[in-house]
């Protein structure tokens, strides 16, 4: 799953006209590399609700800034296995 959240998450900051030519899973996600604005981070944890049902709160989006590309897919596929074993 974790490639298929990575491709998921590449392709939604291409999407919102990000360069991702050289984004790998070690790309932070902040100041120190791709720069996300705070509305950039919030449309990206609403794509990640509607795709995999994984709900990052108003109050943690400063943390989701702080990852890098392959911390994001981690929590996302952390996220959805814990609420998948929890049905």
């Amino acid at each position: 799953m974790s490639t298929e959240v990575e491709k998921f998450i590449i392709e939604a900051l291409k999407n919102m006209n990000y360069d991702v030519t050289d984004v790998t899973g070690d790309t932070p996600l902040g100041p120190a590399g791709l720069d996300l604005e705070s509305l950039s981070v919030a449309e990206i944890a609403i794509q990640v609700e509607d795709t995999y049902g994984v709900k990052f709160e108003e109050d943690e989006m400063e943390t989701v800034a702080l990852f890098t590309v392959a911390g994001l897919v981690k929590e996302i596929v952390e996220r959805a296995s814990a609420a998948a074993a929890a049905k």
